[in-house]
């Protein structure tokens, strides 16, 4: 196992995934699929490891063309060759790629990353076929070393997904698909070096975990204040980072996307809260068959996510992947015409109200749901819970239905399935007050209608998670059982277990 680069953050898993594919001493040719959505770190990870054995790493340009672009990856051949630039005239991608395949060869880890694959697609597309030629006629090795080792690696998520589906040249070629998602929320504190867990809360609402971030909104420091961090980075139309640019440019990445106007549209009424594609519809004032094909590309893109109820078989939940979208289309959006006459901070106080409810409170719920899905397991009596979601619950005597912002069934247990186990039912609540015995009673009701639906709650743990913690008659109720689980920011992030009556 190679030794991870101090300056690659977490990526553990990924380090060890890559570094087992390169060092494989198999002397076949083998192949491998990087992606990820931008800024998520895919470059500086297959950089470093690169560098670690000595590959040759080259990156397609956007607005390359094909001559110009056979050209540029010939003189990074010759110079990895220890030749000089303009040695190799290649005229063809099939001569490019088998002189790349022969010089890395030579290395005692041969691999060769060919990055921001998808611009040479658009005016390459016979490259996939041509590797596939290539891997075909090196599956038996040609000498007595390991064979070399090809990673593909882009942003546009549909393009780098169809590479393997289908009747595509390269199926079934791949040995590994690696999709790279963004940082953890608390990976993401330690690498933002935020010590105050609601600062953390608050950049992660809106940049998410996506690493890339950092070096271009560092300055100044959340740390500082955030508000005064957010209207000058987010909100400043002089920074790279100013969310309706980047937006815009995360909408360009992918080349399935063209009506932009359509697709904005659609990716504010979700940050809204149309949650279906009737809803979506309805706020576009089109039909639902309208918004279906949008919707498909989005979800393959990677900017939209459904997430299924864990207990009922009703339509699933769409929502925004990308938080830097969100903030984009419910603050900066309607804001735009006063930010960029240079009233930021007058924006900003106006748009909290909506950041707190719009974009906070969801944002702490989700983080609620990570924290069940990686981290509750060391405080649960049945360890590690099994799917982990929302669901609503029916209340026929009150004829009303209940939200639960969290519920996990048990290992093993299927969503939807009749009679499942529950592990886990919480509530979240990102509101200024703290949590009190009356949270907890709302949930042991919820627990006693599943029991009454058939459902198992026999070992059901019931967890409030609180933004400002939890009145003191709360926390000393549950000290007295092993069923109640509390979980304030401190908590959340791993920083004090377990919470106290000053939260």
């Amino acid at each position: 196992m190679l030794a991870k680069p101090e300056d690659v953050v977490d990526r553990d898993r990924e380090w060890g995934l890559l570094t087992e594919f390169v060092t494989d001493p198999d002397p076949a040719m083998r192949l491998g699929i990087v992606s990820g959505r931008r800024r998520h770190g895919k470059s500086y990870l297959l950089q470093a490891l690169s560098e670690k054995v000595g590959g040759l790493y080259v990156t397609a340009v956007r607005e390359e063309g094909r001559l110009p672009a056979i050209q540029r990856f010939s003189d990074a051949i010759a110079a990895h060759a220890g030749l000089q630039p303009g040695t190799l005239r290649l005229t063809d991608w099939r001569d490019v790629l088998s002189n790349a395949l022969d010089v890395t060869a030579r290395s005692q880890t041969p691999l060769l990353v060919i990055d921001e694959l998808p611009y040479l697609l658009q005016h390459s597309p016979e490259i996939p076929g041509l590797l596939q030629q290539l891997y075909d006629e090196r599956q038996r090795g040609t000498g007595a070393g390991p064979g070399v080792r090809v990673i593909l690696c882009g942003s546009a998520m549909s393009v780098m997904h169809e590479l393997l589906s289908g009747t595509k040249p390269l199926r079934g070629r791949a040995v590994i698909d690696l999709r790279l998602g963004a940082f953890d929320y608390r990976a993401s504190r330690v690498f933002w070096q935020i010590e105050d867990p609601l600062t953390a809360l608050q950049v992660h609402a809106v940049l998410g975990g996506a690493p890339g971030y950092r070096p271009v909104a560092a300055r100044p420091h959340p740390s500082d204040g955030f508000a005064s961090w957010l209207t000058r980075t987010l909100l400043d139309p002089g920074r790279a980072v100013y969310s309706r640019t980047e937006t815009e440019y995360l909408l360009r990445e992918d080349p399935r996307i063209t009506q932009h106007t359509l697709y904005y549209d659609i990716l504010t009424a979700i940050a809204r809260g149309a949650t279906t594609p009737t809803k979506i519809g309805a706020a576009l004032e089109r039909q639902r068959n309208a918004v279906t094909h949008p919707l498909d590309v989005l979800e393959s893109t990677g900017y939209i996510q459904r997430e299924q109820d864990i207990l009922r078989p009703r339509h699933p939940v769409i929502t925004l992947t990308d938080p830097v979208i969100r903030f984009n289309q419910l603050i900066t959006l309607p804001q735009a015409a006063t930010v960029e006459q240079g009233f930021a901070e007058e924006a900003w106080q106006a748009a909290s109200p909506t950041f707190n409810s719009k974009i906070l409170g969801p944002h702490f719920e989700d983080l609620a749901r990570a924290f069940t899905r990686r981290y509750a397991h060391t405080l649960l009596p049945g360890g590690l819970p099994g799917p982990v979601g929302t669901t609503e619950v029916a209340d026929p005597a009150a004829r009303t239905r209940h939200e639960v912002d969290v519920i996990a069934l048990a290992l093993g247990e299927r969503p939807q399935a009749p009679r499942a186990r529950i592990a886990l039912l919480g509530e979240a609540k990102a509101t200024a007050a703290r949590r009190g015995t009356g949270d907890l009673q709302r949930l042991e009701h919820i627990r006693t209608l599943l029991t009454g639906q058939g459902y198992d709650t026999t070992g059901t743990t019931l967890a409030l998670f609180s933004l400002h913690g939890f009145y003191p008659d709360l926390i000393e109720a549950a000290a007295g059982r092993d069923d109640l689980l509390l979980v304030d920011l401190a908590a959340l992030y791993g920083i004090e277990w377990p919470p106290s009556s000053s939260a």
